[in-house]
């Protein structure tokens, strides 16, 4: 699929990945709506790339249907989502006092990286499945993000693991599901890149995260993660795939 002219969403497009995947698609032409639950951050992303600004919340339907509304008028249906939203955290199962996770923490992160993606798949898919199909056949193409964690999930990550490994594990079933509609799925697996939370972190850590990354040798950069996902896009025989990018790295317990 050519991406010049064609409507595309990006949730969590206010920062990080996805505020870099939404330039990327901007410079190639797209009509960009950047959907994020920050609307200042979405609205400066916006701003800089001429695109359109929608608050959103993932994990709510009516939020959802609201943004995918106002973003159809302005731009058309889309074709494209990228689906970069989702939500960290660390806590141990158990902790040093004996006291178990609260399972709240556990709902809350799963709710938002791996239930949170369904939705907004569920409702942009029904939408997309209305379309005329394009001279190639294809209707639509949805990109996710996992994580590396969903296959080196390290200790405290069981949350943040199992959330991600959802998103790996429903690749292939929704590339089968609409397959016969034209709209295919892939998702990315990120390792460690150079995100505002890790530019947080003191310049010795990040030297130290960036050292146990095979090659090459550094934290990746936000716009290979973002040239990677306009690949998919065009590439129609990248479909059901999950894609780690990671330079290689395999995670250790801790």
């Amino acid at each position: 699929m050519k991406i010049s002219a064609m409507a595309a969403l990006v949730t969590g497009g206010g920062s990080g990945l996805g505020a870099e995947t939404a330039r990327e698609l901007a410079r190639q032409g797209a009509k960009v709506a950047v959907l994020d639950i920050n609307e200042a951050a979405a609205k400066a992303v916006a701003a800089e790339i001429g695109g359109l600004a929608l608050r959103c919340d993932i994990t709510d339907t009516a939020s959802v249907n609201a943004a995918l509304d106002a973003a159809s008028e302005a731009h058309g249906p889309a074709r494209v989502l990228m689906n970069v939203a989702g939500i960290g955290g660390a806590r141990r199962l158990v902790g040093k006092d004996g006291t178990p996770m609260p399972i709240e923490d556990f709902q809350r992160i799963v709710n938002v990286n791996l239930v949170g993606t369904f939705n907004v798949i569920r409702l942009t898919a029904a939408r997309m499945l209305k379309l005329d199909p394009m001279d190639d056949g294809e209707r639509g193409v949805i990109v996710n993000t996992a994580s590396v964690a969903a296959y080196d999930g390290q200790v405290g990550q069981e949350a943040y693991a199992a959330s991600k490994g959802g998103i790996v594990s429903l690749t292939l079933p929704l590339a089968r599901d609409l397959a016969q509609f034209g709209v295919r799925v892939c998702t990315i697996a990120p390792g460690l890149f150079l995100t505002p939370l890790l530019h947080e972190l003191p310049q010795e850590v990040q030297q130290s995260l960036a050292a146990s990354i095979p090659f090459p040798k550094r934290l990746g950069k936000p716009e290979e993660f973002a040239q990677l996902a306009s690949h998919i896009v065009t590439n129609a025989s990248l479909n059901g795939e999950v894609i780690r990018l990671d330079g290689a790295l395999r995670l250790p317990p801790r």
